[in-house]
């Protein structure tokens, strides 16, 4: 007897530790340097990363027979199709599917970052789409009306001020108020392994910059509406009817491809891991790369001295009028850059060794910088000559209170 009692003891931790990947995840050990652990018993690197999206078994039956919003863009696809055309290929009527809301970018990601996204109608289906990065970037109560649930879909990159959580943000908001089931289809973060970076201050909040989180935050999109959510962030501290759909062999820190560029100017993986150092640049006169095949990839000013140069150049598609146009930039190359301890952290040295460097540091930082950096804190310990360890050292505290508040909200380990 006592041994059978043993033999079901043993059986049921096996169950547990064999239980799917959408299971409530318990809390997450976190490493010194901000790398989340890696649990034991991870999805094998061989094994892709299955999308909410692609698991339609999972979110088919609570859509069927319902009249659906989505919020989508060009990212929104399910084995190289597009979320829209799928539904529609598995007996969506296109009378189910009743509007198209879409961020910045566009539906199909081919607009330039702060360039107006018109409304108007999928000339392939006919269903209006509605644009939410122009009028405005909340749904009306109209947008909403006849929609019995709003279906999200859209892969994003992990850094605060990358604008499609703020869109998130706000069609939760819109959700809650007007009573309608919000479903997120969520997608893997390719900077989930970590946190770094300073918390943004409400002094700064903007729509690059709307929660009181990290530069990079390490956290889904579904994980992060689950705080927004249980913060109490939403207007009012109203809450949505929110379901998430989770990836399948997912954890923070799995290293993941994305199928499709997140934005038209995060062309490949070096972008995407280098974008929260090099996009800090846009709060100051230096080039990101924009006008190049580069973005994110490159830096350089006509009045900064390096062996790398290049001259930014309207670019169809990726960006129309970039800073420092037909201008010789010298600069630095970092299209081969790679971390020796991986990406899990934000480099700063660039932005500072460029400060150092520009001759008329009055006037290096732009009133973006703010709130890009979400602190007002950032500026001046660059221009007190604090070196990247202290900067560094200065986030630590707040850094280890938001993963304790997070950790509540994770769905994966």
């Amino acid at each position: 007897m006592r041994n059978l009692r043993y033999t079901w003891m043993i059986l049921a931790c096996m169950l547990w530790a064999c239980a799917p990947a959408w299971r409530p995840s318990l809390p997450v050990q976190q490493q010194r340097d901000g790398q989340r652990d890696s649990p034991e018993g991870a999805a094998s690197p061989a094994q892709p990363v299955c999308t909410g999206a692609e698991s339609m078994e999972r979110y088919m039956p609570l859509i069927e027979g319902k009249t659906l919003a989505l919020v989508v863009n060009h990212t929104s696809v399910v084995d190289g199709v597009h979320l829209l055309d799928t539904l529609l290929s598995r007996g969506i009527h296109v009378s189910g599917i009743l509007r198209v809301f879409v961020p910045e970018h566009g539906f199909r990601g081919d607009l330039d970052a702060g360039a107006e996204v018109e409304s108007g109608t999928d000339p392939a289906t006919g269903i209006q789409v509605v644009s939410l990065y122009g009028a405005h970037r909340k749904p009306l109560p109209g947008d909403l009306e006849g929609v019995d649930l709003v279906l999200y879909d859209i892969q994003d990159v992990g850094v605060r001020f990358f604008t499609y959580i703020s869109t998130l943000h706000y069609v939760m908001e819109a959700c809650a108020e007007q009573d309608v089931p919000l479903v997120i289809l969520d997608r893997p973060n390719p900077h989930g392994g970590y946190v770094d970076g300073p918390l943004l201050e409400p002094a700064h909040a903007s729509f690059v910059g709307m929660h009181p989180i990290p530069l990079v935050y390490g956290l889904t999109p579904g994980e992060l509406a689950r705080m927004i959510n249980g913060e109490g962030w939403l207007a009012g501290g109203i809450r949505c009817d929110l379901t998430v759909i989770p990836c399948e062999h997912y954890q923070h820190g799995k290293t993941v491809t994305l199928p499709v560029s997140p934005s038209p100017n995060l062309n490949n993986r070096q972008a995407v891991m280098l974008y929260p150092s090099t996009c800090l640049f846009e709060g100051t006169v230096i080039s990101e790369g924009r006008g190049t095949q580069w973005p994110f990839q490159v830096y350089g000013h006509p009045d900064l001295e390096g062996d790398f140069t290049f001259v930014p150049e309207p670019v169809p598609g990726m960006s129309s009028h970039p800073r420092l146009q037909g201008q010789l930039c010298r600069g630095a190359d970092l299209r081969n850059f790679s971390p020796p301890r991986g990406w899990n952290r934000i480099y700063l040295g660039w932005l500072m060794d460029a400060y150092k460097k520009y001759p008329r540091k009055e006037e290096f930082f732009t009133p973006y910088f703010e709130k890009l950096a979400g602190t007002g804190k950032l500026r001046e310990q660059i221009v007190a000559g604090w070196d990247e360890d202290r900067i560094r050292r200065s986030w630590q505290r707040d850094l280890r209170r938001f993963k304790r508040k997070s950790t509540p909200y994770l769905v994966y380990r």
